[in-house]
């Protein structure tokens, strides 16, 4: 099996550089890969570049994801996030091939407090997550087989993250001040990228196209960016008691401390039933994933 990798070097990139290995051949490309294309601002070297390969699998782990610089520039977001996935999924329909990609929370209004669910309406607060959404629906219209995994609050050790900034701002400051009216799950870029591989060698094996279509894939539980901090500070000085950090307490605020171009969703929470029990998975909670990166970093 040819499996075509796109957003080597991101953070999911990265990982599924390792987990889809195991499926098969892996040819992983990014946005300066040369001659093969995998910049998603060139769609129609795009095309041309999976016509040339003729993969069984598009793994589709490249995004424009400067959620604040898309309110800027939403024809670069739309070309990235829209067109070029249009271009992708209707490649993967004429090849018979499987198209798997990654969406957001994003898609949603934020609204409510319950975790939301893949049939649920949309109705997206930014240029990010309404190209998102358009890419989406570009996949569905197509008629492509295809995995879309909508995420939310992803991290790595590899590259900057939320934790590691809380680290270092722990270490300048005495005193914190973290959002916590924005409630999700940290999830983590190696679960994401395991999670895929095994869903992907099970809908390929079934040979059922049903298994195609939208699901949700987070960590187990549920908190707000603030008790995430919380727990990341708590957790670090417990691995690494030489720390230095200084700061002592991590003060609650609403969003609006911090104005942004575009709109956050209050709740990112997901609902990951269907994908559980789809592809008999279990999710573990965000906390067990946030302490074994912090274990690899420290």
């Amino acid at each position: 099996m040819k499996i075509l990798l796109l957003g080597k070097n991101g953070q999911v990139g990265w990982e599924l550089q390792r987990s889809l290995l195991p499926l098969g051949e892996v040819v992983a490309l990014d946005r300066a890969s040369t001659p093969l294309c995998g910049d998603l601002l060139r769609p129609g070297a795009l095309a041309e570049t999976v016509r040339a390969l003729a993969p069984d699998v598009i793994v589709n782990a490249a995004a424009y994801t400067a959620v604040d610089k898309a309110e800027s520039e939403p024809e670069a977001a739309r070309t990235i996030n829209a067109e070029a996935v249009g271009v992708l999924a209707r490649e993967a329909q004429a090849l018979g091939a499987w198209l798997v990609h990654y969406s957001t929370d994003y898609v949603f209004d934020g609204g409510g407090n319950q975790p939301w669910q893949e049939d649920q309406a949309t109705g997206p607060l930014s240029v990010y997550g309404q190209t998102k959404l358009e890419g989406e629906q570009q996949i569905a219209a197509s008629g492509v087989k295809h995995l879309i995994f909508r995420t939310s609050w992803v991290y790595a050790a590899r590259g900057g993250n939320f934790a590691k900034t809380m680290l270092r701002l722990a270490q300048e400051r005495d005193k914190l001040a973290v959002i916590d009216d924005q409630w999700g799950a940290p999830t983590g870029a190696d679960l994401i990228a395991d999670v895929t591989a095994h869903a992907l060698r099970t809908a390929m094996a079934s040979g059922e196209e049903d298994l195609s279509g939208i699901y949700h894939l987070v960590a187990g539980g549920e908190t707000t960016w603030n008790r995430y901090a919380r727990f990341v500070l708590e957790t670090a000085r417990k691995i690494n008691p030489a720390l230095n950090l200084t700061a002592q307490e991590v003060q609650a605020v609403d969003t609006s401390a911090f104005p942004t171009p575009a709109r956050r969703p209050h709740n990112s929470r997901l609902n990951t039933h269907k994908l559980q029990q789809r592809f008999a998975l279990d999710l573990p909670d965000w906390q067990t994933g946030v302490q074994r990166m912090l274990q690899e970093i420290l």
